[in-house]
């Protein structure tokens, strides 16, 4: 029987041409099993549910290979535990046609091994880049990461309170404010003592 497992990363990501790809392979509904979850962690409920559902002779099917795992290690891991239990693995959209299921092709096997090897360096080359972005940002003076979310009216009325001589202590108290972003966000007194003895 062949199986289907497809994956996103986060809930804001569309299943869609997964799914549609795993239909048009003739896998029914009932044995499509999906997650939307990061791939760094092989603990994703529809991928534990599609393991457990194979059974010897069975096809476990995927769009492309990283829907899998994200690193060589675990994706070489899983594909060789499911070939012990007699499961084979086949991807629809590689660029290179995998299917282990058919254990005499050395090609297939070969295809396999480089498409997970490609997969990891282009995630490490993605999270270089990342870094040196980041890096360059704060080079330059830019914020980076996640926008902020802290109420501007917040941050006025902390800075009212601190320009009125009020201590961070008493600003957290009368805003709600974390330390931690008051000391970001309002800049500090020349004097300073208050923050020392907040």
């Amino acid at each position: 029987m062949d199986i289907g497992y497809a994956r996103v990363s986060t809930a804001k990501q569309d299943l869609a041409r997964q799914l549609n790809a795993l239909a048009a392979a003739g896998i029914k509904n009932e044995h499509i099993f999906v997650d939307k979850k990061s791939g760094a962690t092989t603990a994703r409920p529809g991928l534990q549910e599609a393991l457990t559902h194979a059974r010897d002779g069975d096809v476990l099917i995927v769009h492309t290979l990283d829907r899998l795992g994200r690193t060589v290690r675990d994706t070489l891991n899983m594909v060789h535990d499911l070939k012990e239990r007699g499961v084979g693995v086949r991807t629809l959209a590689d660029p290179l046609a995998i299917d282990t299921a058919e254990p005499d092709s050395p090609m297939a096997q070969l295809a396999f091994v480089m498409l997970a090897l490609f997969g990891q360096m282009e995630r490490t080359y993605a999270a270089e880049r990342a870094s040196h972005a980041r890096a360059v940002a704060t080079a330059k003076g830019r914020r980076t990461g996640r926008p902020s979310v802290v109420d501007p009216a917040k941050l006025e009325h902390a800075a009212l309170l601190r320009a009125n001589g009020s201590s961070i202590r008493e600003i957290t108290a009368k805003t709600g404010l974390k330390r931690t972003t008051l000391y970001r966000h309002l800049p500090s007194r020349s004097s300073g003592p208050d923050i020392a003895h907040s």
